[in-house]
């Protein structure tokens, strides 16, 4: 019986760095600090087996989108009935979520249509939005004003950014699924093949974690939305303090990474996953300092359903690390082929 050499066993640090390219600084540091974590997370990752996390990080991300909607709207007295969309769908999204997180049916039909739904809602939301700034008076001829004092116009594009989440979940596989064999792949896009049809991305590159393009634009995407957000939000308050220029700055940098990581892999290792720590910092701390706000406006926690109604918003700057959210999972995915 032949016993293998002792140099060509692998040890748990090769296995990683087999499956991961750690050239990246930001990764070398993982890659120490959290050996364990990153052998067993990070493989599920790029194998697109994560499903259940996904889902559950899409119904928890739903919750806050929700909590944020139905104050806003309540600001707005819900003078139209479809404004109560949002705040109904974001509960069916995190029963989604949570479904999908025990069933493997349920994420694959429950949260896949909750989510396709939802998105739909969100673009739907967009145009009341934007319809809402025309009807102010002076309309788009007084666009600053009217965009600051008017609905926020990005507001339910950033809520759709949980139901995207949800959609890739539906997409995954189970983290105790097996790794997927080559004739499986080719069974799983037959039915394409044999209509004439190129197999879809959704369905032949993301199960087996090849997405990171994809998610790079929705990344550069929910970073803008977010950070237009947080841009008039704090003009409003006249950038009172130093700290509300951070979210500013830092969105238009996360999309300028991951733009740049669409077509090179090198930054997709280094600058998008250190921009996107920096982003789910940020928002840790921007929630921290919304927060505070609410507890010190007038009756403080005597009042917490009408200080949170009517002060900072406190769930956005969650939104925004959600942003990050997406730039880490993009720069751990595999590329398309």
């Amino acid at each position: 019986m032949a016993f293998p050499h002792q140099n060509d066993i692998l040890t748990p640090h090769q296995t990683r760095k087999a499956s991961w390219d750690t050239d990246g600084p930001l990764n070398r540091i993982w890659s120490k600090a959290f050996p364990e974590m990153l052998a067993g997370g990070e493989a599920h990752i790029r194998e697109g087996r994560f499903q259940r996390s996904m889902a559950l990080l899409a119904g928890a991300s739903s919750i806050l989108a929700g909590l944020e909607v139905s104050y806003e709207h309540y600001r707005g007295s819900y003078g139209q009935k479809v404004m109560w969309t949002p705040v109904i769908l974001s509960g069916a999204m995190t029963a989604a979520g949570i479904s999908g997180f025990f069933s493997k049916w349920a994420a694959r039909t429950l949260l896949r249509w909750t989510s396709a739904v939802t998105l739909l809602d969100s673009v739907a939301g967009f145009f009341f939005h934007v319809r809402g700034i025309a009807r102010k008076p002076g309309g788009w001829r007084l666009p600053v004003t009217n965009i600051i004092m008017g609905p926020p116009i990005f507001a339910p594009l950033l809520f759709g950014v949980s139901a995207y989440l949800g959609l890739i979940a539906s997409f995954l596989r189970p983290e105790e699924a097996s790794k997927i064999s080559v004739s499986q792949r080719l069974l799983g896009s037959f039915p394409a093949l044999l209509a004439g049809r190129r197999p879809s991305v959704w369905s032949s590159e993301l199960p087996v974690g090849r997405f990171q393009q994809h998610l790079a634009v929705a990344t550069i995407l929910s970073a803008f939305f977010s950070g237009f957000e947080a841009l008039y939000s704090h003009y409003k308050n006249n950038f009172r303090y130093k700290a509300q220029w951070s979210p500013v700055i830092i969105a238009p940098a996360l999309m300028a990474a991951a733009a740049m990581s669409i077509n090179s892999p090198k930054v997709a290792r280094t600058w998008l996953p250190a921009l996107s720590a920096l982003a789910i910092l940020d928002g840790g701390v921007g929630f921290f300092y919304h927060l505070r706000g609410v507890l010190r406006r007038p009756g403080g926690l005597k009042k917490p359903i009408y200080n949170v109604i009517y002060g900072p918003p406190i769930f956005a700057p969650l939104l925004f690390a959600a942003c990050g959210v997406l730039g880490l999972l993009a720069c751990l995915m595999r590329r398309e082929r």
